[in-house]
């Protein structure tokens, strides 16, 4: 399998793709040069050709929407919303099969201490990075999975090793569609190619 990685910069991702180029083909890329063992793609993910380059070939993309240093607000609200859609955009129309987005379960940490939050329940977003982020990189993906377009996998992410992340990357990637619909969001009773999984504890 083919894969693509964004925020190339990240550490968690970084690990990630140390750990997935044992099985498969790795491509990474980061608004920002990134030195690293793995191909790497200079892309800022804009609304042009070269962002179909960047995810032509793939068999799936992972989507981190993670900052870059010094990155303000209104800069990484651009990254997860417009780069999210241009980049998912790309992917559907150059055939991606598959896309995993990684979330965060900060998005669950204002339910009191105590309650078990299911994948089910509706999200509450803080008006700052990276809750804020990441819930609007969820809801463009949403969008595109509504549209039949691609079949997108949330991963929410709380207190995890990078080993811990890993496995349910390659989880996700391996796992049909048929049976991921059983942690599929009933937040409006949708049935779309979107599901959600959350991974580690809330902290």
């Amino acid at each position: 399998m083919q894969i693509l990685i964004t925020s190339a910069r990240h550490e968690r991702c970084a690990a990630l793709a140390d750990y997935l180029a044992q099985f498969h083909e790795i491509r990474l890329t980061e608004r920002a040069h990134v030195e690293t063992a793995h191909e790497f793609v200079l892309s800022a993910l804009g609304h042009d050709r070269s962002t179909n380059l960047l995810t032509r070939g793939m068999d799936a993309i992972i989507h981190a929407v993670e900052p870059l240093p010094d990155e303000d607000v209104s800069a990484q609200l651009d990254a997860a919303t417009r780069c999210t859609y241009n980049l998912l955009m790309a992917a559907a129309q150059e055939g991606v099969s598959q896309v995993v987005l990684l979330s965060t379960l900060e998005l669950m940490a204002d339910y009191p201490a105590g309650y078990r939050v299911q994948e089910t329940w509706r999200p509450l977003p803080r008006t700052q990075p990276p809750t804020l982020t990441k819930h609007l990189a969820e809801q463009v993906s949403r969008e595109f999975a509504r549209e039949g377009s691609l079949g997108i996998k949330i991963l929410r992410l709380g207190e995890a090793s990078n080993d811990t992340v890993a496995v349910a990357v390659g989880e996700a990637l391996a796992e049909p569609a048929s049976l991921a619909a059983k942690h599929r969001s009933r937040e409006e009773g949708g049935a779309e190619a979107w599901s959600i999984t959350h991974i580690g504890e809330r902290a």
